[in-house]
């Protein structure tokens, strides 16, 4: 297969591995992506092969709870550029949408766009989307939302990190609502939105996907015979570094941001007895979408010359 300059740019972009190291993957993989983003990962040069790492369109996630329906909603609204989403006239717009959210209950983003506009019934949340964009002057979409009623015994908290770059939305369960608990929960939407360089994709182990685990496990075997361990032992050093990815990739399981000495559920514990996360939303503005302005073309045309 002909390993193209556009496939060594977007491997490097998912991997932050350097470009000749991208360009042999691509080759010993014959061409496959996925398969190249493990290659680099096996072998200790990629950061982090997540696809997710591609973060580059422009716009806001934002938030809104309603006090008299206990619901909070979560909404990424990307537009051209930087600039338009720091506007009073976009940060509306966003809010409209959140609220839309809330108060329609869409099944997906063509049901939200399809609703009336609780504001304003005579139009559609479509017809707001091609105003704005009339006025503003640039292509405006929205991304993705989620929505989170509370219940009896659950509450919601939202929280908005770097400006609206990273949003997050967490329901926990209580046994007795105190302010201690409102804290608690204060504390979890920051310790999800501030996770770097590996953000939580679940609560607890018991809702780990076997498919992601397993796969996991193969890299981790993979890296630790390129270290030259022995196979005898590689079982073990694997169990080891599980439990390390464990602590990643669950909430509940990482070092609580506040003091690192405990993990959330310990402070949880301690903090807020009886209480327990039920569920969460994070999303980061832009990831996972294509860059508009590519700024590595020329040093990959450069480095890359003679690619086919």
């Amino acid at each position: 297969m002909n390993i193209t300059a556009a496939m060594v740019k977007e491997l490097r972009e998912m991997t932050n591995a350097g470009m000749m190291d991208c360009k042999k993957a691509l080759k010993e993989t014959d061409g496959d992506m996925a398969k190249a983003a493990d290659y680099l990962r096996e072998k200790g040069l990629a950061a982090a092969a997540k696809k997710a790492s591609r973060i580059a369109a422009e716009g806001l996630v934002g938030t809104y709870f309603c006090e008299k329906c206990n619901t909070a909603s979560l909404v990424e609204v990307n537009c051209e550029t930087d600039f338009v989403a720091k506007t009073d006239e976009f940060k509306a717009l966003v809010e409209d949408i959140c609220i839309q959210v809330i108060a329609a209950n869409p099944a997906d983003v063509d049901a939200l766009l399809a609703s009336k506009f609780v504001k304003d019934e005579t139009q559609t949340i479509a017809d707001l989307i091609t105003a704005k964009v009339a006025t503003i002057g640039e292509k405006i979409t929205i991304r993705r939302f989620a929505r989170f009623p509370a219940t009896e015994n659950s509450m919601v908290d939202t929280y908005i990190h770097m400006g609206g770059k990273v949003g997050v939305m967490v329901e926990l369960s209580y046994a007795e609502k105190t302010e201690a608990l409102t804290e608690v929960a204060h504390d979890i939407a920051l310790q999800i939105a501030a996770a770097s360089p590996v953000a939580p994709e679940y609560v607890r182990r018991s809702e780990v996907r076997a498919d992601h685990l397993e796969h996991e496990k193969e890299i981790l075997a993979a890296q630790a015979r390129n270290e030259g361990k022995p196979e005898k032992i590689i079982e073990k050093m694997v169990t080891g570094r599980v439990n390390k990815f464990y602590q990643e990739v669950c909430l509940l399981e990482q070092p609580f941001v506040k003091d690192p000495d405990m993990n959330v559920e310990k402070m949880i514990a301690a903090k807020a007895k009886g209480a327990d996360v039920i569920r969460f939303v994070r999303y980061k503005m832009g990831e996972g979408l294509e860059k508009r302005v590519d700024d590595l073309a020329a040093e990959v045309a450069a480095q890359t010359a003679g690619i086919k």
